[in-house]
């Protein structure tokens, strides 16, 4: 028997964002509307996929120097912070 797709909110959302970015090359909107289903459905595939655009969208959009320089101060600063006791929240 043929698995019947059930089109969801999350589904409907992720066409429109896949459509924006390949379709329309609105990289813009494709990254709110990606970002929205991470946020609003983070427990579905969707949430998933979106997060794979959202990287691929980035790579493509935003020079290396200014990722790595990105990546390297976050580093630096979780580091930085990564000798601190941990402590518990009360």
């Amino acid at each position: 028997m043929k698995k019947e797709m059930v089109i969801t909110a999350a589904n409907r959302q992720y066409a429109e964002a896949y459509k924006k970015q390949f379709t329309s090359k609105d990289m813009l909107t494709a990254l709110e509307l990606y970002k929205e289903i991470v946020v609003s459905y983070p427990d579905s595939e969707e949430a998933g996929y979106s997060q794979s655009q959202i990287q691929n969208i980035i790579h493509d959009v935003v020079p290396k120097e200014v990722l790595y320089k990105a990546q390297l101060d976050m580093a630096l600063k979780y580091a930085k912070h990564s000798d601190e006791p941990k402590t518990q929240p009360v």
